[in-house]
């Protein structure tokens, strides 16, 4: 018996003591995603992982390569990103299969906040740019943990796609004249084009075969053989033939020295003078690595069947850039286009990241003297061929057909990028996209509605539908936005002509479905409308007030004036119902009417819901012990 106690008193122990212990596992496993999966791994996909990561590195390297000279750094600062920042988000990222990296738009905007950083100076360009790859990951992390990652979805996807269509077109652009073999022309993108096409004579014959050829292999390859690496297979050609026909001695430059070994780890010394621009830089290359790095995060979760969150994602992507930038690397983001084969090549989880890192350091090791001899002209057409589909003219064709402002939108995103570089196309774009915001919150649409005649107890838009007819008397609108103190006077203005265009109008009702939330202002404004509709013997009646927007009426005083028995109802039919029964009795425009129920044949006894054509209707019948006394139906 004393056994028996002694062995539950123990057992009751051992539990005591591991409900810490799993409590705090599961806390640290909530912020640490690789906890969570690694434990229950599946030893059957790890022949596809490491095969899918093999297919990432192949892809990687020569990528890695050419987005580092897009940055104006050495090519090994590319490689030097990699390892640590997969490592990283393997760790820490949300995503069971997103592969992050060097990026053609982040190294894009990366090479041009260099540019004005390091004032030429090569040792100060690989520092800053390490730095502004730490930057960038302690702002995309701590976006993160606030919990503030809605603020990326302040940039539209039109203005999204045209920026990124900017920036590809100018990065083509600066790599003419390497495939060409002439020196790049100074000045902005446009002199470079003019400057590149009337030096077009003066080409160098051997470089620009040597460009065409790899741009033929990259291009005709993807199309005929859609599996296999082109961009590994162009460089080891292009390495073959520089040594056996010396190409280096025929003119055609090459890489030169790549140093070999693992890449180093510590903080970048830079000017402190240059740290305040290295924390703005941090902000832009943030925003362009989240837009580039949640697209394709969302387009693999919704093809996957998983969900990530948002929150997290940014912490996984802002650790990723801290390590590449410990390691002398470049800013990374989460990449389609190396997803997309891993996807393809049998991958399914962050062994693959993390396969591919591995091949990468023995790249860095062992293989660094390989490229050598590399042309850069093969390289130049490498980068070409990696970004030339971010160039996504089926988007900007769909946009034009949908909507002219996304198309307008879009336009407006790529000509700043070319007209007045990454930077500040990127600045113009964000402000593009508040205004865009601004201007649709402020000058929402009113619909006048009427109502549905084969539709029972249902109201729709008359605009665009003459078959249905308003009430008489009785102008019924709905607005498509909330009202708040930006729009409330603009919608005053417009409910007000709106109404002078109907004769013998002797009330409005003011669907306000679409207002979770009013202010002082909008409140104040309703008031002041409903004086403005008195002078004119109109009454103001509200339809579907939401709670928290009553509560304001209430406090602000509007009920006080209006009466809220008569003025506020669940529904649109019971709002007109009323307004033609105060009609019949003559009441004025601030009276407080008690309940004083008249039958109208016009409505019925009915519930409905407010529609556009194509939509389903529910409608309820509501008996006589479902009324209210004034006549309206109880809230269902």
């Amino acid at each position: 018996m004393i056994r028996e106690s002694t062995t539950e008193v123990a057992t009751v122990s051992k539990k005591a003591k591991s409900a810490p212990r799993r409590a705090r596992w599961e806390t640290t496993a909530r912020y640490v995603p690789m906890m969570q999966w690694l434990p229950d791994y599946p030893r059957d996909r790890l022949r596809g992982d490491i095969l899918a990561g093999a297919v990432v590195a192949a892809l990687m390297v020569p990528q890695s390569l050419g987005y580092a000279r897009i940055a104006g750094v050495p090519v090994e600062v590319g490689l030097y990103a990699v390892p640590l920042a997969l490592l990283a988000y393997a760790v820490l990222g949300s995503s069971p299969q997103l592969i992050v990296g060097p990026a053609s738009t982040v190294a894009i905007v990366s090479g041009s906040l260099v540019a004005d950083i390091a004032r030429d100076n090569p040792e100060d360009a690989v520092a800053v740019t390490a730095a502004l790859a730490i930057a960038t990951g302690i702002v995309l992390a701590a976006v993160g943990l606030l919990r503030v990652a809605w603020l990326a979805e302040f940039l539209s996807r039109p203005i999204v796609t045209g920026f990124v269509f900017g920036l590809t077109v100018t990065i083509v652009i600066g790599e003419l004249p390497t495939l060409l073999g002439i020196a790049k022309p100074p000045g902005d993108l446009l002199g470079v084009l003019v400057r590149t096409i009337r030096s077009i004579d003066g080409a160098h014959l051997q470089t620009a075969i040597v460009g065409g050829v790899a741009l033929v292999l990259l291009f005709g390859g993807r199309r005929w053989l859609p599996t296999i690496p082109w961009g590994l297979v162009t460089l080891v050609i292009g390495v073959a033939a520089s040594q056996l026909f010396d190409l280096e001695g025929n003119g055609v430059a090459v890489v030169g020295d790549v140093p070999a070994g693992l890449p180093p780890i510590g903080l970048p010394l830079i000017n402190r003078l240059d740290l305040g621009a290295v924390v703005v830089g941090g902000m832009s290359l943030a925003l362009v690595a989240l837009a580039e790095g949640l697209a394709a995060t969302r387009l693999f979760a919704t093809r996957g069947g998983y969900r990530v969150e948002t929150d997290r994602e940014l912490v996984g992507m802002g650790a990723a850039n801290i390590a590449a930038g410990l390691s002398g690397g470049l800013a990374v983001a989460g990449s389609l286009s190396k997803t997309a084969a891993a996807e393809r090549a049998g991958g399914s989880s962050q062994v693959t990241g993390l396969t591919a890192a591995v091949l990468v350091i023995a790249v860095l090791i062992a293989f660094t003297r390989f490229f050598t001899q590399l042309p850069l002209a093969v390289l130049s057409s490498i980068v070409v061929a990696a970004v030339w589909g971010l160039m996504d003219i089926p988007s900007m064709r769909r946009y034009r057909h949908i909507s002219t402002a996304d198309f307008a939108a879009a336009v407006v995103g790529a000509a700043s990028v070319v007209l007045f570089g990454p930077l500040y196309g990127l600045g113009i774009a964000i402000v593009v996209s508040l205004l865009a915001i601004i201007y649709r919150s402020t000058s929402p649409r009113i619909e006048v509605l009427g109502k549905i005649s084969d539709e029972k107890a249902a109201w729709g838009r008359v605009r665009g539908h003459p078959e249905r007819k308003p009430v008489a008397g009785v102008v019924v609108v709905r607005l498509d936005a909330p009202l708040f103190w930006a729009n409330a006077t603009a919608i005053e203005d417009r409910l007000l002509a709106e109404v002078a265009k109907w004769p013998d109008t002797y009330a409005l009702v003011l669907d306000l479905e679409a207002t979770t939330q009013l202010d002082t202002t909008s409140a104040d404004v309703l008031l002041h409308l409903a004086d403005e509709l008195a002078k004119l013997n109109i009454r103001l009646y509200l339809a579907r007030v939401l709670h928290h927007a009553e509560h304001v009426l209430e406090r602000s005083g509007f009920v006080d004036v209006i009466g809220q028995e008569s003025r506020f109802w669940h529904s649109i039919s019971q709002a007109v119902r009323a307004a033609r029964r105060d009609h019949k009795k003559g009441k004025g425009a601030h009276r407080k009417p008690g309940p004083d129920p008249v039958d109208d044949p016009l409505l019925g006894d009915t519930l409905e819901t407010e529609v556009d054509e194509g939509d389903e209707v529910e409608v309820e019948v509501l008996d006589e012990d479902q009324m209210n006394p004034d006549g309206s139906g109880q809230e269902v």
